[in-house]
């Protein structure tokens, strides 16, 4: 199978040596994915709802550079910190009430910066059809 690595243009990735989502043949997995902003500053700053659209409109663009489609994303894992209000799993719906991907929430007790609420991952495999 071939692999292919894709940045979201963060520099820590390539300062650390990660990639924001890696294509292995018909699969694209997509790492964990904060409101963090190319310049460093955190988007929607306490905003769940503003966080969330952020990020998943984030990572369905790059599943999308990778080949893929947002009807192709089969699993969502969510890594929220107590701050996270209900208000945040409308952007969710929003975007994936169709789709109906796999979704797991866990809570966690804080992420890196006071004003991130949330963090996601996303796994993709491509051509797939929703029956």
């Amino acid at each position: 199978m071939l692999r292919k690595n894709f940045s979201s243009g963060a520099p820590l990735e390539k300062s650390m040596g990660y990639s924001r989502a890696v294509r292995i043949g018909d699969f694209i997995f997509v790492g964990g994915t904060t409101a963090v902003q190319p310049d460093g500053s955190v988007f929607g700053e306490g905003d769940s709802y503003a966080q969330m659209k952020y990020i998943l409109e984030k990572q369905i663009k790059i599943i999308e550079d990778a080949g893929g489609k947002k009807e192709d994303v089969y699993s969502v894992n969510l890594f929220l910190t107590p701050e996270f209000d209900k208000s945040g799993w409308k952007a969710y719906t929003e975007l994936f009430h169709d789709v109906m991907p796999l979704c797991t929430a866990v809570t966690i007790s804080k992420l890196n910066r006071p004003t991130q609420l949330l963090e996601i991952e996303m796994s993709a495999a491509l051509g797939t059809e929703i029956t």
